[in-house]
């Protein structure tokens, strides 16, 4: 018996270690899901491509999973409404109309951090309930050639009814929010009457109104027509990409769509949430978003120095969405008659 008395020794102290090893497993295998399953989880209504790719990167770099819910404004608003009680989602990515309609609604919760604070107070809540996070700026998109071929070159929205001979191209207002919103934005800059007619005169050199955002940017890429009012990103795009478009900034200022996030009031990942807004607004997703070609303009002023200056030094308008659901019905319409030559 006594000599087994060593390997029943050995096979005991074995035992032992097997049993603390696989605690110490079980324990670190644990933490590690938990860090894994950390989560925030967001309500968007921009396309899903857009945030997909900064959600890839936060997982990344924070290893937080961002799960992304794709939603019209109306269906998010229904389900920030529905879910008050017990919110399913941590914050909101949108556009500030939305934004505002949830602060209004006391769906949200004010966050200010020393990364928000920078952010000028036209791109925020006064009272810290929702941040922005870039824009996207009306822009004229020139063809190259054209703008080679003339003396006097577009700078002021006036220009584009002085050359009789000049092709057009834009959104329609009634096909695109950001469209619409440049209608609304010169009626409240300049008044009704001088709006429309100044649509009436351009109405006649309009090649297309069309459909989507980008396709006035291609137009003017492509030689289809002289300029074209577009939205910078897509503008943007096209230049990147060798075409021969040129883009300039309104003189007297210009429309723009904001792009902002809000904190959910009850958000379940609250902590998280906070910290992924604060990330929004750094260099780290512009950089991102660039790298996939979306070229929106950062809100941060210290993100703005590798931009040219005719783009540092834009005018924005801005009308602080003072216009009704039914005021813009209104003025569609009356757009649409102008359009038409009707009285």
């Amino acid at each position: 018996m006594r000599r087994y008395l060593p390997l029943l020794w050995i096979s005991f102290f074995l035992v032992i270690l097997t049993i603390t090893g696989t605690t110490y497993l079980v324990g670190y295998a644990g933490k590690d899901n938990k860090n894994a399953l950390t989560s925030i989880n967001v309500y968007t209504t921009l396309p899903v491509e857009e945030v997909a790719v900064l959600a890839q990167e936060y997982e990344k770099s924070a290893k937080v999973k961002v799960n992304i819910t794709p939603l019209n404004e109306k269906e998010l608003f229904n389900r920030l409404i529905d879910e008050a009680a017990s919110p399913q989602a941590d914050l909101i990515l949108t556009n500030r109309r939305m934004l505002k309609q949830a602060r209004n609604s006391a769906l949200l919760i004010p966050y200010q951090s020393e990364y928000t604070d920078i952010i000028p107070s036209k791109f925020q809540d006064t009272d810290g309930y929702w941040v922005g996070i870039w824009y996207d700026p009306i822009v004229f998109a020139v063809n190259q050639d054209y703008f080679n071929s003339v003396t006097k070159k577009p700078a002021k929205w006036s220009d584009l009814s002085a050359d009789t001979n000049l092709r057009l191209g834009m959104t329609d207002f009634i096909a695109a929010d950001a469209a619409a919103n440049l209608l609304y934005t010169l009626v409240a800059a300049n008044g009704e009457e001088q709006t429309l007619n100044f649509l009436k005169k351009i109405h006649p050199h309009i090649v297309q109104y069309a459909k989507f955002l980008a396709t006035p940017a291609r137009m003017a890429s492509m030689g289809e027509v002289d300029i074209a009012v577009a939205v910078r990103s897509e503008t943007m795009r096209y230049e990147k990409d060798g075409f021969p478009v040129k883009i300039i900034y309104p003189e007297d200022g210009t429309a723009y769509l904001l792009t902002g996030t809000g904190l959910i009031r009850g958000a379940a990942h609250a902590t998280e949430a906070k910290r992924f807004i604060d990330w929004l607004t750094q260099a780290e997703p512009q950089t991102i978003m660039a790298q996939h070609k979306f070229y929106f303009l950062p809100t941060n002023p210290e993100l703005r120095t590798n931009l040219d200056n005719s783009a540092k030094n834009i005018k924005l308008l801005d009308h602080h969405d003072m216009y009704t659901i039914e005021q813009q019905r209104k003025l569609l319409d009356k757009w649409v008659q102008a359009r038409l030559g009707i009285n």
